[in-house]
């Protein structure tokens, strides 16, 4: 991530609306190529998710600054809540759909590398990755990383799934 970044706080609660947000910023704001679109759990007395716009420079980030603040996206402020982001945004995501390898996944986006739960080792550029249309790394220790799980018939889809079923949903 860039050091160019700002937060906006717009009080969302869940990761869905957090990551409509930054859909809709990036289209409102006519947001350039290598910005990144990050989420983030803000926990404390009022839990909610915030998010985060890096920049590749500071004039991008002021002229940015500046648009938001006539918006009405949210309570916007310097930095980074954390530094471990949920990408949304990134160089490459919009590519990152259907089935690709492991390798071409990473070759076309910003994504660093590819972690499999439970298993120490990375998993083979030649694997199948199954995007499902959803691919959300976090950034860990300064990279971009997407955590996967085992499918069927050998292939990995990211971990985190695009329609999950809410908890308690058959009480």
């Amino acid at each position: 991530m860039t050091p160019y970044a700002l937060t906006v706080d717009a009080g969302v609660r869940d990761l869905r609306a957090a990551d409509h947000l930054l859909h809709r910023m990036a289209a409102g704001l006519a947001l350039p190529e290598g910005t990144f679109g990050c989420t983030h759990l803000v926990r404390g007395d009022r839990p909610r998710v915030a998010v985060s716009l890096s920049l590749p420079s500071r004039p991008l980030l002021e002229a940015t600054r500046e648009r938001l603040a006539g918006a009405g996206y949210g309570a916007v402020s310097p930095g980074l809540p954390d530094a471990v982001g949920r990408a949304v945004l990134y160089p490459g995501a919009p590519a990152l759909t259907g089935t690709m390898m492991v390798a071409e996944l990473v070759a076309r986006s910003a994504i660093d590398r590819v972690t499999v739960l439970g298993t120490p080792d990375p998993p083979d550029p030649e694997t199948r990755m199954v995007t499902r249309g959803h691919v959300r790394p976090q950034w860990q220790r300064g990279e971009l990383v997407l955590a996967a799980a085992p499918a069927r018939g050998g292939a990995l889809v990211p971990f985190e799934d695009p329609d999950p079923t809410p908890c308690c949903a058959d009480h």
